[in-house]
């Protein structure tokens, strides 16, 4: 039997998918690319925006169209925080939601077996409920691990259905995060990106706390870089910082979270902090990483309701004040089930599209000269992807991606290198002598 999987979203999503292809193939499934016949088709949905909801519908449409004897499943957060509309969408034969992903291979052998001509299997979150384990092996990306360990947010936010879709804050258990960073260093993995739904919420609901967990899987044998995903700038303290400062693999490139840049929309956005407060967590960590040494990325939305031109300026101002190496510029998607879906003063899509053509005009411009501020520096680079016997891509520790000319070496290896020229994309270096 061949299965094939199409995913939408984060890391996160991306982290799961890899975990149900894993299960699929231990039950003696064949995990094929998407434009090659399958047997079941799974897509694994993305519900930040309605225009995910529209491809995880086409996308199935498509594949029931052009293989009507196939199994077609539709999980993830969309139908986790919209069931009775996901259970709507007949071109899906199994769906289920964001928990209890090992049943989605029963429900899909019910199917195949004629026991059921469709099954609609989304269990609702409950307070109390544990964190749903689903380790991972491995990893399209060969050097590079990403390891699930928290799920759910607390917060409401007022443009964000995820708490919806994603249920309470529920943390791994650290001991099995420890034997699965143990598996895959042992696999050859030597760089581990810890994600979540709300990173910095680990340990919350268990008496641990993150800083704990980075202090105990910097200490695996062969974990020899360690990198974090997006944190919310008012959940880091003073001592969470000085500690995660002398933790040496830990990457020093942080994404906090800022969404916009202007107070007046991040309290309609309700969101915690302010931009004053946001400034001064990134200066504890150059702080105390080294300014010189530590990079920031983050996510920016632009056109929320109510934003002023004054306000995008002033958001656009504050964004590119910080200097950050990397910014993901959304326009603001009006989605149904979130408070802002009914704020007055929505933006029209086209001055949004505007303003998101500026900002990464903006942002970009910004990233091209922090990067020519790095040049001639000597950096660690990671190789990943060759592209061709010499010719390596690859990441600095700050997060910068670089085009390597390494004659003699391989993926996988870690080496060091002078940073030259930015192309748009990447900088390009040479092995340092």
């Amino acid at each position: 039997m061949r299965v094939t999987f199409y995913t939408l979203g984060c890391k996160v999503n991306q982290n799961e998918t890899g975990a149900l292809a894993q299960l699929f193939e231990e039950s003696g499934y064949t995990v094929v690319p998407n434009e090659e016949a399958a047997d079941v088709y799974v897509v694994n949905s993305c519900t930040v925006t309605n225009f995910g909801d529209q491809k995880s519908r086409k996308w199935l449409r498509r594949a029931k169209r052009e293989n009507p004897g196939a199994v077609t499943v539709l999980t993830g957060c969309y139908p986790q925080a919209f069931p009775e509309e996901a259970a709507g969408i007949m071109e899906a034969d199994v769906v289920t939601g964001s928990g209890n992903r090992r049943a989605i291979l029963q429900d899909v052998q019910k199917v195949l077996d004629g026991e059921a001509e469709r099954v609609v299997d989304i269990r609702p979150h409950e307070k109390g409920e544990r964190f749903e384990e689903l380790p991972m092996d491995k990893f399209a990306e060969h050097t590079r691990a990403f390891v699930k360990v928290e799920d759910g947010c607390n917060r409401q936010c007022a443009y964000c259905v995820i708490p919806r879709a994603r249920g309470p804050v529920r943390s791994r258990d650290e001991a099995s995060i420890l034997q699965e960073l143990h598996r895959l260093t042992e696999s050859g993995y030597k760089e581990i990106v810890l994600t979540a739904i709300s990173l910095p919420s680990y340990g919350t609901d268990t008496g641990t706390s993150l800083v704990d967990l980075v202090e105990k899987a910097a200490a695996v044998p062969g974990v020899e870089r360690l990198r974090l995903g997006s944190l919310d700038p008012d959940m880091l303290h003073d001592d969470d910082i000085f500690r995660l400062s002398r933790v040496e693999k830990l990457c020093p490139q942080f994404h906090l979270s800022l969404q916009s840049g202007c107070d007046k929309t991040l309290r309609a956005m309700r969101r915690p902090y302010t931009t004053a407060q946001f400034a001064e967590i990134a200066d504890k960590l150059r702080s105390a990483f080294g300014a010189d040494r530590v990079s920031f990325t983050t996510d920016v939305i632009v056109g929320f309701p109510g934003e002023t031109e004054e306000d995008f300026e002033a958001s656009m101002a504050f964004v590119t004040g910080q200097r950050f190496l990397k910014v993901h510029v959304f326009p603001y998607s009006r989605r149904e089930g979130t408070p802002a879906y009914d704020y007055p003063d929505q933006v029209p899509e086209h001055e949004k599209e505007d303003r998101s053509r500026r900002m990464t005009a903006a942002v970009e411009a910004v990233r091209a000269e922090e990067a020519a501020r790095m040049q001639g520096r000597t950096a660690d680079v990671l190789l990943e992807t060759p592209l061709s016997a010499t010719l390596f891509t690859g990441y600095t520790k700050q997060y910068l991606p670089v085009l390597v000319t390494a004659p003699g070496c391989q993926t996988g290896d870690i080496v060091k290198v002078t940073l030259g020229a930015w192309d748009g994309k990447r900088s390009r270096a040479e092995l340092a002598e």
